[in-house]
């Protein structure tokens, strides 16, 4: 089987998985709903940032993310689905490759829809407090939040491959970005800076005063997802389905 037909296979599983969808509307209904309610917090913050506080529900919508991912290639795990899978696709990293688009498309859809809906939602909330943003920014953000949805669901589905397990992926994944976001997540200036998810946030901030900016922020995340999809590659490659 070529690619186009692997990868409409795959695209069919995600369409017909209802954990699955359900997991892509998490992801939008979890980042608005945090999103409005960081914007009815008025307290006074002279670190406030109206950018990121229209974007703040990111932090608990990437949780459905990385959830959607895992659970898309962990399905494969049960049930011998992978043996048909690569009856199918004989090439497993033609396999492996539509699985990973068919991943990251709809994600990556997804996300630009949760990005205008934040967005929208976040700074009506807000009100006057964000009227300082400019159209520059708010496209970034829009279209930042999109990547970086999608790099989070991509680099938990490269896990998912290397552990053969969507809930052990899940055991990793979940508490170290809570961790992240909610311990050292002021920690700049630090390799802090470079974990996953705090270095693609930064796109979802108007300043930054770390070690890396909006764009060079997501490429960071970028390669950790790369790295654990090869990873994950590889694991398919080399082991028994």
């Amino acid at each position: 089987m070529s690619f186009a037909p692997a990868l409409r296979a795959e695209l069919i599983k995600i369409r017909t998985l209802r954990p699955l969808l359900w997991g892509l509307l998490a992801v939008l209904a979890a980042t608005v709903a945090f999103s409005a309610l960081a914007g009815l917090d008025d307290s006074a913050d002279p670190d406030f940032d109206p950018l990121f506080s229209a974007f703040f529900g990111v932090s608990f919508g990437q949780i459905a993310a990385i959830t959607f991912g895992a659970q898309a290639v962990s399905a494969e795990y049960q049930g011998g689905a992978l043996r048909v899978s690569l009856a199918a696709v004989p090439g497993r990293g033609r396999w492996f490759l539509a699985k990973t688009v068919a991943i990251g498309a709809p994600a990556l859809g997804i996300g630009l829809v949760t990005g205008v809906a934040g967005l929208v939602v976040g700074t009506s909330v807000l009100g006057s407090r964000a009227d300082a943003l400019t159209w520059a920014e708010e496209l970034r953000g829009v279209v930042g939040c999109a990547v970086y949805l999608m790099l989070m669901a991509l680099f938990a589905a490269g896990l998912a491959a290397v552990l053969r397990s969507g809930v052990a992926t899940l055991s990793i994944l979940i508490p170290f970005l809570l961790i992240v976001s909610f311990v050292v997540g002021n920690a700049s200036g630090s390799v802090a800076d470079f974990l996953p998810d705090k270095a693609g946030q930064t796109v979802l901030h108007e300043t930054w005063d770390g070690a890396l900016g909006p764009w060079s922020g997501l490429a960071v995340t970028a390669l950790w997802t790369a790295a654990a999809l090869g990873a994950g590659a590889w694991c398919v490659r080399r082991r028994d389905a």
